[in-house]
């Protein structure tokens, strides 16, 4: 329960207008739980809350559609990547609708007014000098005659030694490279290893804002942003900031425009090269904005450009340094915009204890989760939200997503509504009662009701969306713990009159989580609102003028008063989804199993020459000063022989005692540490790279003979 019922809201600052944003999502896929959870139900909190609040609200987002991933996506699927794009913009926008995400806007970077925008914004930085302009040595595949974008790279980290980072980044440890870091460096396109050719490219110097940065958000903002934030800023920061390329050369992208006062006649060098996408991508806030405003009636130089307004980017970790430090300093470059007041930035959700990875499909989609929990929306925001990893990365697995409906949203939410609801009915035919005198068990609950709102817009204001769920949480839990404590299914039979006031309080409850839990529970609230026939509060309201339900007030009718908020979620359809998971898992394995090529071609007489027979392990012991070695008596049927075999980190003496094996026993004797080795025991690797017998059979008993299969069988 509320545990300082009089603390206050947190100061927001009194802006005339917000402009929220949200990161694009990549236009190379669908998008998961873990976009979800980082990003978007978060950023949909705020600005629903600030709606609510009756604030002026941009939130704003839209497809990222460009960069090499998109080239990547569209060569391995055979398709172009138009066709790329605008599958994956459907599906993703799609998804947003479904799950209540209240985009103001949502546009696409592969838009014309997008495009516009971005050579505009280059064209002004590019006028004022701020570029710098190098000849620089860059991979080359001479085989497809083309440069390589970071993404058409593949090599070893030199930070971290994984043999399978990208030119971008090495996806194990997180560092940001450049693809001529990597060693050993292969084309993703032909597999040849790539070779150093010149180009030209046009370069932010970051460094000239090293200084700026620095004090502004580690000084100005030391203590209003978020720790994980403060920490990676730092780190760039402290490595000095260096020069970075904003072009590239592709063939998938937005045209390096030309400058307006180019000679005539003089040929441009940015002439088939494309803005880099990390320039071109935040850009796209922009022109989404102007799209909006253009529909609307709105200035958008407003929503960017006034200093009344508050700016603040949601995004994850990875997108840290391209909102606080790039897009910043592209930003104060250009010299009329507005700098975020803050950038929320989520850790990563792992899924079931493993990272999430669209590559690999262990992910839990969205397009995919409705087809099995249909008009669940609000129990995965509710499961993401109380397991979002605001300050380290969390974990979501099905087991917790099924007790969190179960225990908390069906056993509490759902539980109370439920019975003050029917009981509602069941007394007064759906008619708020009048309350009599309130006793003081009364007055401390509506106390403690009045204090919540400005608690859970403290938690809000300073983006702790996990703790001002909890609170939430706390007023169901106020209104059920009121109910059980008062009995009015008992006080009924002996003091009808007592009962109208605990009806009556049960109702203010419920009303009051109707507007509550709009921000976080969306489609719940507007349940809420048929169920008890009223409207959604202002939230910036005093709690005093707050329209609750009032003595006399209609109730919804039984056909909808009577819907079950949350339904249980039974153990069944959560194995059906642990079971597709495994069955990912076991897909993944057998993609990446990697068999060993065939040997040369043997002739029979070869193979007619190797005695294969079927033998027992009736000793072992280890091989002394050697790890790796077991001494084996084996009895192959013709003879008992010993045999020396390099097991010993794999299996215990214990263990190989009366395997079944299958041995080589004409194979020439080998003196291995001073004992001889006379023949051979076949062994492979299972699915998991982990050493087994091959065996005749599967039993481990010492009998000589197993299913008519006796030692010394010759296999052949």
């Amino acid at each position: 329960m509320l545990e300082n019922p009089t603390r206050g809201k947190a100061e927001l600052r009194e802006a005339k207008r917000y402009t929220i944003t949200a990161a694009l999502p990549y236009t190379n896929g669908p998008i998961h739980i873990g976009h979800l959870a980082g990003v978007y139900v978060p950023s949909d909190i705020y600005a629903r809350y600030l709606r609510l609040q009756g604030k002026d609200v941009a939130f704003i987002c839209g497809s990222d559609e460009h960069g090499v991933a998109i080239s990547m996506k569209a060569k391995k699927e055979g398709i172009t990547p138009q066709q790329v794009i605008d599958k994956y913009d459907g599906i993703i926008r799609q998804s947003f609708i479904d799950f209540g995400i209240s985009f103001d806007n949502y546009s696409r970077t592969s838009s014309k007014i997008h495009h516009d925008t971005a050579q505009e914004f280059f064209r002004k930085l590019y006028d004022n000098n701020d570029f710098i302009e190098e000849v620089t040595e860059q991979l080359y595949d001479a085989k497809a005659d083309q440069f390589l974008a970071d993404r058409f790279v593949t090599g070893t980290c030199p930070k971290c030694d994984n043999p399978e980072a990208y030119g971008d980044q090495c996806e194990r440890c997180g560092s940001t490279l450049n693809a001529t870091d990597l060693i050993n460096p292969k084309s993703t396109i032909t597999g040849d290893t790539p070779i150093l050719k010149s180009t030209k490219h046009w370069f932010l110097p970051l460094d000239r804002y090293q200084d700026f940065l620095t004090q502004w958000i580690l000084v100005d903002h030391a203590k209003d942003w978020k720790a994980n934030v403060l920490g990676q800023v730092k780190s760039w920061l402290d490595d000095g900031l260096k020069p970075r390329a904003v072009t590239r050369d592709l063939d998938w992208g937005i045209d390096v425009p030309a400058p307006l006062n180019l000679p005539k006649g003089e040929k441009w060098a940015g002439s088939g090269k494309k803005l880099y996408v990390w320039f071109d991508a935040p850009i796209g806030y922009i022109s989404a904005t102007k799209e909006w405003a253009s529909r609307t009636g709105k200035n958008w130089e407003d929503y960017w450009k006034n200093p009344d307004t508050s700016l603040v980017h949601f995004i994850g970790k990875d997108n840290i340094v391209f909102h606080c430090i790039i897009f910043p300093a592209m930003l104060k470059a250009e010299g009329t915009y507005i700098l975020p007041e803050n950038v929320p930035a989520n850790e990563f959700l792992n899924l079931e204890g493993n990272k999430l990875s669209t590559s690999k499909n262990w992910a839990v989609w969205l397009h995919e989760y409705l087809l099995d929990f249909p008009d669940k929306q609000d129990v995965l925001r509710y499961v993401l939200t109380a397991n979002a990893p605001e300050t380290k990365d969390n974990d979501f697995t099905w087991k917790d997503f099924q007790a969190r409906n179960n225990n908390e949203l069906a056993a509490v939410f759902g539980n109370f509504i439920n019975r003050v609801v029917v009981l509602t009915h069941k007394y007064y035919n759906g008619i708020v009662p009048t309350p009599n005198e309130f006793t003081e068990v009364d007055e401390k609950t509506l106390a403690e009701l009045k204090a919540y709102p400005a608690v859970i817009s403290s938690s809000i204001e300073r983006y702790r969306f996990r703790e001002a769920q909890g609170e939430l949480m706390n007023v169901a839990r106020l209104g059920n713990k009121y109910l059980a404590d008062e009995e009015p299914w008992k006080m009924v039979k002996t003091d009808s009159e007592r009962v109208k006031t605990q009806i009556y309080v049960a109702l203010q409850i419920a009303s009051v989580l109707t507007t509550l839990c709009e921000p976080f529970l969306p489609f719940t609230s507007k349940k809420l609102t048929k169920i008890l026939n009223i409207e959604v509060n202002n939230w910036n309201l005093e709690f005093d003028n707050w329209n609750l339900t009032k003595a006399g007030h209609q109730i919804g009718g039984p056909d909808v008063s009577g819907e079950v908020l949350f339904a249980q979620i039974e153990d069944a359809e959560i194995q059906k989804q642990i079971d597709k998971l495994e069955a990912t898992k076991k897909a993944n394995v057998m993609e990446n199993q990697v068999t060993e090529p065939q040997k040369p071609t043997a002739t029979f007489e070869d193979f007619s020459k190797l005695d294969l027979r079927v033998g027992t392990i009736i000793e072992a012991e280890k091989m002394p000063k050697a790890n790796k070695l077991l001494v084996l008596k084996v009895d192959t049927g013709i003879d008992v022989r010993t045999i020396v075999s390099g097991i010993a980190e794999h299996f215990s003496p214990e263990e190989v005692i009366g395997k079944r094996v299958t041995v080589l026993v004409n194979l020439a004797p080998r003196a291995l540490r001073g004992v001889e080795s006379q023949g051979m025991i076949l062994m492979t690797n299972d699915k998991d790279g982990k050493l087994v017998f091959v065996n005749p059979e599967t039993s481990s008993s010492l009998s000589t003979s197993s299913d008519g299969v006796e030692n010394g069988a010759l296999i052949s």
